[in-house]
């Protein structure tokens, strides 16, 4: 189970929430793949006294053994932290003893219960947490990873735009669609055209292409996209929200290059860095300035009644696709 294939109980530490869950039931599921006599129980500490999880992991009338999820294992109370450590440490070593993988949310609530677990015999599992995550090269390669865990490949323009929609807070949504991907298409890699074909009725995707056409230069081509995204019912809000990221994104990267300030001040990944430094061609701080004040313009447009959305926003992209000259 877990790290430790010597141990009964396994504490999942930490990281990022949708990653923790994985991590534990990917253990339990494997613990209970090799028990096939096995029970599954789940359990939630902010509601279990220590003789529920006494009674969990005792033999039953359908099975002499169970593997256990303990969630919030950060707000066990008394009872349930002895009850937890006495198991542990008599379980130690028992091939025919219960399985328990314990989920803790990480931070300093419950750390001493979890330091006595481990010193009874559990195994700890450390779970990536966005700066960990940052540190392994971020969203990109973290959705190339979870193609690699399936077998599979991705461009890196693909895993991209993967990255620039669901950002470091959509990791679930992010899994799922690359699950949905190896589903649906044979082809490996997996390009940037599926990606999007697949995606087409997100508007975050929607307006992510609008504002690379513009920022490309092909004026036309954006208006065209726009006018298509909004006939489709895409709302404009999500159009300028697009629009404006990426706005912000140049100016960040101008400051990089500038020297005004760090990349880790400004946030941004490496590669997002480097993509948006080949799109600086041309621009200056006035140009930019200028289109941040017509999107604001627009952004109003959307928002007033009597306003005209589909113009201001084709005037936004006209003044991007023209680098910010009048």
């Amino acid at each position: 189970m877990g790290v430790n294939n010597d141990a009964n109980c396994v504490i999942v530490f930490g990281g990022i929430e949708f990653l923790n869950e994985r991590e534990a039931r990917a253990d339990v599921r494997r613990w209970l793949d090799n028990h096939r006599d096995a029970d599954f129980v789940e359990l939630d500490a902010r509601m279990t006294e220590g003789y529920d999880f006494d009674e969990a992991v005792s033999p039953s009338l359908l099975s002499e053994r169970a593997g256990v999820l303990l969630t919030h294992l950060e707000d066990a109370d008394e009872s349930l932290g002895k009850a937890l450590v006495a198991y542990v440490r008599d379980s130690a070593g028992d091939p025919n003893a219960s399985g328990v993988v314990m989920r803790h949310a990480g931070g300093a609530k419950g750390r001493r219960l979890v330091d006595e677990l481990r010193r009874a015999g559990a195994a700890m599992q450390q779970v990536d947490d966005l700066k960990a995550l940052k540190e392994k090269g971020g969203v990109r390669n973290f959705a190339i990873g979870e193609f690699e865990r399936r077998g599979r490949r991705v461009e890196p323009q693909a895993a991209e735009q993967l990255a620039a929609v669901y950002g470091e807070h959509g990791f679930g949504e992010l899994c799922a669609m690359v699950g949905q991907l190896c589903m649906d298409f044979d082809e490996d890699p997996i390009t940037l055209e599926q990606v999007n074909r697949y995606m087409i009725g997100n508007p975050q995707v929607t307006g992510f292409n609008v504002a690379d056409a513009a920022l490309a230069g092909d004026g036309a081509q954006a208006v065209v996209m726009l006018r298509s995204a909004l006939v489709q019912g895409v709302d404009p809000i999500a159009l300028v929200g697009a629009l404006a990221m990426k706005l912000r994104s140049l100016a960040k990267t101008s400051a990089v290059r500038a020297g005004s300030i760090t990349a880790a001040e400004a946030k941004m990944q490496p590669w997002l860095i480097r993509k948006t430094q080949r799109q600086l061609a041309g621009w200056s701080s006035q140009a930019l300035g200028r289109c941040v004040r017509r999107l604001a313009w627009a952004d109003e447009q959307c928002k007033t009644n009597g306003g005209d959305a589909a113009y201001a926003i084709e005037r936004c992209v006209e003044l991007i696709a023209n680098k910010g000259v009048e």
